[in-house]
């Protein structure tokens, strides 16, 4: 699709705003069909390109996945290998595309441990897609949940700041976006696996058995739509959310 085409709003009329997926399954659905794990892998980015089209059409500002956590260096190597490929591999088809239809990339996670070639395939995407507005596309690679925390501790102290809910969320991997309303896993397991640990503490978990690879637009709107059932109340009881919400509109009608 062209950055020109009209954005849909979801049907239900209430989405978030940030969207988080654990993208599991790639495996699964590849040994399924006789395959090397590392064919399940390509067709999730089929998926991830599925997905960011419907994110851009549904006016969702926000999209974070899950691309490789810091303990899946405890897989195979033939299969880490092949991640690390199809990653230099998928940046040099991908970008382009994501760049016309004013996708903005990011790669939160620790580098340290990346090849030469990997970081400057990230960092020559981020360059080039920055400044994108349509949507930012969070690749969270090489990234775990507990390592985003200390990280962000080790370099508040660092700086000789105090360390503080709101210092810390200043210094975390994520932080220039607004944490995930809605955290999809796909695969049917029924975890975060230390994915947006700090972010997600109000974030709405939603758990589906489609494998990765087969996830598509009508899988999404299932998701938003379970999302559009929820009460979020962010610690509060339905009484106070409610008058935020009665204020909210009021204070929109004087705007208006």
């Amino acid at each position: 699709m062209s950055n020109t085409d009209t954005p849909r709003s979801h049907p239900q009329g209430v989405q978030p705003a940030h969207i988080a997926i654990v993208m599991d399954g790639n495996g699964r659905w590849a040994q399924k069909r006789w395959l090397p794990r590392v064919a399940g892998h390509k067709q999730g980015v089929d998926a991830l390109r599925r997905v960011v089209k419907a994110c851009i059409e549904r006016a969702v500002p926000v999209l974070s996945v899950f691309a490789f956590s810091s303990e899946n260096w405890n897989r195979p190597v033939e299969e880490v290998s092949g991640l690390m490929d199809l990653l230099v591999m998928a940046l040099s088809r991908e970008v382009p595309s994501l760049r016309e239809n004013g996708v903005r990339l990011h790669f939160p996670g620790d580098r340290s441990g990346l090849s030469a070639r990997v970081v400057q395939g990230l960092e020559a995407a981020e360059r080039d897609t920055a400044h994108n507005r349509v949507l930012v596309l969070n690749v969270c690679f090489n990234y775990g949940g507990r390592w985003d925390v200390t990280q962000a501790a080790r370099r508040l102290v660092q700086q000789g700041r105090e360390i503080t809910e709101e210092n810390l969320s200043s210094a975390m991997a994520l932080a220039h976006v607004g944490d995930p309303d809605l955290l999809i896993r796909t695969g049917g397991e029924l975890r975060i696996s230390n994915f947006l640990l700090w972010q997600s503490a109000y974030t709405e978990l939603v758990f589906t058995e489609c494998l990765w690879p087969d996830f598509d637009a009508a899988e999404l709107d299932r998701a938003m739509a379970e999302f559009a059932r929820r009460e979020r109340r962010f610690g509060q009881t339905a009484e106070q959310r409610a008058e935020i919400e009665v204020q909210v509109v009021a204070a929109g009608q004087q705007h208006a």
